[in-house]
Order: structure tokens, then sequence, then C-alpha cells
């Protein structure tokens, strides 16, 4: 993990030691060349080690720090063969024809994998570009011109002095590129770079000393041997082999580093001249000039790139901020200003729509298929629609649907094409899913504010949902008094339980034949100071929809175990065997609701399996946090009663999901039961499936004498209703109620 460590280090040591040896013996020669060869060597075992996802880009790169060698070697065999080192030769053409291999694999070999989903670094190159027309500037007005002026000098020899600096600017663009390519300063490509530029550093000396003839070729040559130790460890460095991460676009940034550089190749126009005046040289106008225009219209395009990409980058921002996220469709905000427009131009409508059950669906199978639904059901509904209208997303289940220039017909039209669409069922990650919704729709009659539209879908829809409705539900002036009545009914409520205004009433459940009560069901009751009696049908369905219901529902729990250990003290074998609560949906779906039961059954002292908690099936019909929670119950040892069974979506099929111990068999089933014909059957039924699954079967709504002989012919053992007697805060305990004849 540490080759390339190690490799530093000791290539370090050498190549600093180089210069102490004597210039031109054997010794410096195989040390010079011999750690030229190993550099190309250890190159070719790093690509083969780290496995970097561009290996022919590195093996071009080493062949070209390979011909850089062997252009030593030349210089030097040369150099022994013919006494002296003539210029230009073999060598110079090695070199040259080095660099073309050194620039590509650079480029591959510092871009990493290539990603065909990211567009080309357009910015970079220019920063490149810009870079190379101000060092070629410098080049060209104290090296390069000076060079070619010289008439005294071969032309061959003119040409190869020029073509080195040329070369030197050439690579100065490629090591820019490099470092400004977005996402490629891995410590490999940092090494790479810094090879190069040691190697145009020592190329730079090079040519200055050679125009003075005083080449010193000891301190030199210790630079290249850097820079051919820095590329090996570059091969090396399991940096190498970049990371996804490290590939993300992002090169059109103007960083510190990048304007600094930017601007001070830009000042090297100024620079020249204030130069070129100083040492009252003759200023080369036409390379001025020519240097000027290009890094003006270099800097200008990469000016106009960073503004454009600031517009594009705007556009998409304001496009995030008016779509939602999951589905793509418009956001809240959007939608809202959508309206606003529409409301202006004419006529409108607006419909607001709840999925039904989609909080089952998490519990059941997740977030991820949840968000999965959500992105199909928007996809219905935009594909229902026409192409002038909007849908939303207004957040967590719920959608609106906006459409401009529609009547009622119109709106009510396309609530139905919306209800169709959501018909079918939805395949969503194997899960076969039937999803209903509620819609609520308003139109712009008698209102030109957009605030109040939405307002009046919210209403109509919550009506709708309210009234449990399939259809949809239009907006009409007598649902604002509902609404706001249920709106003072929950304030009023919320008085009624910090003033003691509710109480509780207790309805005995009594055995056949005899009618002696052995288990009491649990009823609130709300004495309003001014309202006088409120039906719990009124206030019920408020509390449900507020919240209230969890709070009075504990209190209804507490109250009512306490009422019932009071009764065993006082009555002894005389009490009730049992007490009932009805539990809400609500109540069944708060976390911890099990819990809050077990700490009332601990502080009351009651025994768990004298507590009966009457659930509806509606309640526990969707399954997840619901059904979990009856668990949970019936594991404390609470006994879990099915309210109202047989009037729900699918009894039966609770009977094998829910553990449940009573079936309390609704007064519908109990009404007609002493007319002749059909009207026994279910009740017949019922009392089978009871029988035969080990459960205590209660029918409930006896009203006459007639219906209690019925059950109890057909093998009823528990009933309730009127004729056993209504709902008491101390019923009769001692005596027995209205036998069975």
């Amino acid at each position: 993990m540490r080759a390339w460590w190690t490799w530093l280090t000791v290539g370090v040591l050498v190549s600093l030691g180089y210069p102490l040896l004597p210039e031109g013996s054997v010794q410096s020669t195989v040390v010079y060349n011999g750690l030229g060869f190993v550099s190309v060597l250890v190159i070719a075992l790093g690509v083969r080690r780290n496995r970097p996802p561009n290996p022919g880009s590195w093996y071009l790169f080493a062949a070209g720090v390979l011909t850089f060698v062997v252009a030593d070697v030349v210089y030097e065999v040369s150099g022994l063969i013919l006494g002296n080192h003539p210029y230009p030769y073999w060598d110079d053409a090695l070199y040259f024809l080095a660099y073309p291999m050194l620039w590509a694999g650079l480029l591959g070999a510092s871009r990493g994998r290539r990603r065909y989903d990211r567009p080309r670094d357009l910015a970079g190159a220019i920063d490149a570009a810009v870079i190379a027309v101000g060092v070629g500037l410098v080049y060209w007005v104290f090296i390069i011109q000076p060079t070619l002026s010289d008439n005294g000098t071969p032309m061959l020899t003119r040409l190869v002095t020029v073509a080195y600096p040329t070369f030197d600017v050439l690579m100065c663009t490629v090591v820019t590129r490099m470092l400004t390519r977005a996402g490629s300063r891995s410590p490999s490509v940092l090494l790479l770079a810094a090879g190069c530029l040691l190697n145009l550093a020592c190329d730079v000396v090079w040519t200055l000393t050679e125009s003075f003839s005083e080449y010193s070729g000891g301190i030199i040559n210790s630079g290249f041997l850097l820079g051919y130790v820095a590329w090996a460890a570059a091969a090396l460095h399991p940096s190498v082999r970049p990371h996804t991460a490290a590939l993300s676009p992002g090169g059109n940034d103007f960083g510190r580093g990048r304007l600094s550089l930017l601007a001070a190749c830009t000042l090297l126009v100024p620079a020249v001249l204030f130069i070129q005046g100083v040492r009252r040289d003759e200023i080369n106008w036409m390379a001025v000039g020519i240097g000027a225009v290009a890094l003006f219209l270099l800097v200008l395009a990469r000016v106009a790139g960073f503004a454009g990409q600031v517009r594009e980058q705007s556009v998409k921002l304001e496009d995030l901020a008016m779509r939602d996220e999951l589905t793509g469709l418009a956001n809240r905000r959007l939608f809202e200003q959508s309206v606003t427009a529409a409301v202006a131009a004419g006529e409108a409508q607006v419909c607001l729509l709840d999925l039904n059950g989609f909080k089952t669906v998490n519990d059941l199978y997740g977030h991820t298929v949840g968000d999965r639904l959500l992105v199909a059901v928007a996809e219905r509904l935009s594909g229902a629609l026409r192409d002038q209208d909007v849908v939303a997303r207004m957040g967590g289940d719920e959608f609106a649907v906006l459409m401009p220039g529609a009547d009622a017909e119109d709106g009510d039209v396309i609530c139905r094409r919306l209800a169709e669409a959501l018909r079918e069922p939805i395949s969503v990650s194997g899960h076969e899913l039937l999803v209903a919704a509620t819609f609520g729709i308003a139109d712009t009659a008698g209102t030109g504010d957009p605030i109040e539209l939405l307002r009046r879908a919210d209403v109509a829809m919550y009506a709708a949902k309210e009234g449990g409705s399939r259809q949809h539900r239009r907006y009409s002036a007598d649902l604002d008094d509902r609404a706001g009545e249920a709106a003072r009914l929950g304030v009023e409520m919320r008085t009624g339980m910090d003033t003691g205004q509710f109480r509780m009433v207790y309805q005995p459940i009594v055995a056949l034949p005899e009618g002696r009560t052995r288990y009491v069901e649990s009823l609130v009751r709300w004495q309003h100071p001014e309202r006088g009696f409120v039906s719990p049908a009124e206030f019920v369905p408020v509390a449900e929809q507020n919240g209230l219901i969890v709070e009075l529902g504990e209190w209804i729990l507490r109250t009512a175990c306490a009422q019932f250990v009071v009764w065993r003290d006082q009555h002894g074998v005389h009490a009730p065997q049992r007490i009932s609560v009805n539990v809400s949906a609500r109540q069944l779906n708060e976390p911890g609701f099990a819990a809050v039961v077990a700490e009332v059954l601990e502080c009351s002292g009651m025994p768990a399996d004298h507590l009966i908690v009457e659930v509806t099936e509606t309640a526990v019909f969707g399954g997840g946090t619901a059904v979990q929670a009856v668990k949970d119950l019936s594991a404390l040892g609470v006994r879990i009663a099915l309210d109202d069974f047989g009037t729900g979506h699918s009894s039966l099929g609770l009977l094998q999901t829910v553990p449940v111990d009573v079936l309390k068999v609704d007064k519908s089933f109990v009404d007609n039961l002493t007319m002749a014909g059909r009207h026994a059957v279910i009740a017949t039924a019922l009392i089978q499936v009871s029988n035969g699954l080990g459960l205590t079967a209660v029918a409930e709504g006896v009203e006459t004498a007639e219906q209690a002989a019925e059950l109890h012919r057909l093998g009823y053992q528990y009933a309730q209703g009127f004729h056993f007697g209504k709902p008491a805060a101390e019923p009769d305990f001692h005596g027995s109620a209205v036998a069975v004849v």
C-alpha cells in the first residue's frame, strides 16, 4: 500500500544526490539513465497493479517517458563517440517525438474514467488556452523571436532552439488542463502535474543557459530526474483508480485560485510592454496586439460561459423551487401561481383530492413503496387531464388539479375521469395496490380570490371524506356552515374536557337466558351547559378529525378501569366480570397506544384479562399500525372485540388476521330476527362462525323479549340492548335484568 511512498522517498534522495557525482563521469551517466529506465518500469508496474480505468493512456505516457530516456542515452552516447554533443542531433528528434505521446497520455491519464453522460469541460479548455496564450506571448517576445531573428545562426538550429520553448508552452497548456479539469485533483494527478512542472522548469532554465552558453547539467538533470520519479509515483499511487465521486462535473466554477491565475495571465500583456519599455527594447506591437486580442476574446468567452451557467442554474433552481421533487409535478407554490393566473383570466375549476388509505400502504410495505405509488398516481392523474390543465402535489398524499376555462359540467366530467384513472390496481414493486381518492371541487362563482377558491375546494374535499362518498363533492355555501360548526364544536369540546362536562355511563351485557349482568360497555356522554345533551354521533367524528379523540379516549379508558376496580371492591361477586371500552381508529394508529393501556392497567390495579377493547372492522381493515396495536394489546392479555361485526369491509377475513375474542353482532341483524323468512339467516351463520372459532358472540341492540328469546334459541349466550337496560352511571348489578322467557 505504501510502495509509492517508498519509491518517492528513494527516488528523491537519488535525484538530490545526483549533482554530487562527477559531471560527465560514467557513474553519473549510469545513475541518470538508469533511474530513467527504472521510472518507466515502475510506471508499467503501477498500471498493472492498480488497474486504472484508462490503461492505454498510461502506457502511451510511459512510451513518451521511455522516448525521453532513450533521447538522453543518445545524447550521452553521441558525446562519448563524437567527443562533443552536436546540436541539433538525433536526440532532439527523439525529444520532439516524445512530447505528443506525453501530451496525449497525460490528458487521458488525468481524466480518469470517461463518462459520456457528463458534458465536456469547455471552461477548463478556455482557461488552459488563456494561460497558453499569456505564457506563449512571453516566450515569443523574449525567447522565440530573438532566436529566430539571429541571422548568424543556421536556420535549422534556430528552428530546433525555438521548438523547445514552443513545446514547453504546449506542455504548460497540458498541465493547466490537467489541474483545471473538473474533479481531477487526486494525489496521482498532482504527482503527474508536479513531474510536468519540474520538466518544464528545467527546460526553461536549459533554454536560458544555452543562450548564454553556460549549461550546467548537474542541477538541471537533477530536476529532470525528480520529474521522472514523480511520474512513476503517480502510477503507483492508489488514487490512480479514481472513485466515481471524484468525477463530478464542476469545471466552470470560478474559484479564487483559478480566478487569480487567469487574472495574472491577462496582466502579462501590460507586463511585457512595461519590461520592454524599461529595457528600451523595440516593442513587438504585432505579437503584443495579437496576444491582447486573443486574451480578450478568450476571457470574454469564459465570462460568457460563466454567465450562461449562472442563468442555467438559476432556471434549474427556479424549476426545482416550483416542482415536487418526488413526482416532478407542480408543487403548492407553482400551483397557487397558476390558480392566480387562471382566475385573473376568467372561469376556472379547482379540484383537491386525497388518497384513501395511503398511510396503510406506508405501514404495510414501507415508505419506498409509498413513494413509488405516489409517482404512479401522479402519472395516472396527468394522463387523464387536458393539455391546459395543471396537476400538482400539494404535500403527502394530497394532489390538486386546476382546470382553467372549465365550467361546472367540465369540472365534474374531469373529476369522474380522474376517479376512473385510479380505479385499476397499480403495480408497485411486485404489489398490486388498489387506491381510491376523495375529491372536492370548487369554481370561481362568487369569488375572484384564488386563495378562497383553494379553500372552498379543501372544504368540499373534507366534506366528501366525512360523508364517506367515493364520488367527488362540489362546494356549496352550506358546507361552510357545517365546517364552521365543526370548528366551534371542537373548541367547545376542548373546554368541556377541561371543565369536566363529559361523563361516563355503562350499558349492561347480560347472559342469556337469565339476563344477569356479566359485562358492561362503557360509553361517554357530553352534557353541554348551553347545547344540552350532545350526541356522540355529533362530537366523536369532530374529535376524530381534530385529534381530540386521542386525549378523550385515554380519559375514557382511565375512568372506566378505575370505576371497574371500585365496583369490584364494592360489589364483590356481583360486580361485572369485565368492562369494555371503545377505541377509535385514530387511537389505534397513535404510536405507543398499547403502552398507554398497559400503564393504565398498572395504575388502576386492574387485571388485563378483565378489559375488553372494542374496535370496529374499518379501524383494522387496512392493517399496518392499527393491527399491530391490536396484537400488542392481545399480548398484554387484553381481550379484543370486533364491534358492529358483519357491516364492515371483509369481516370473515379479519378473523384470520386480527386476534379476536368477542364478536359483537350488529343491531341490523337483530332488528328483524323474529320475522319469518330469511331474516335470521345471517344471525344464525354468525353464531355458528363464532362457536366454530371458539369466540364469544354478543348480540347488540336487543329491544324486545321476542328478540332475546330467538337469540337464545339460535345459541347466543350474551346480549345487550334497551330491553336489558339503558346506559347508566350506576347499573344494577345485584338484581336480574329482564329474563328471557
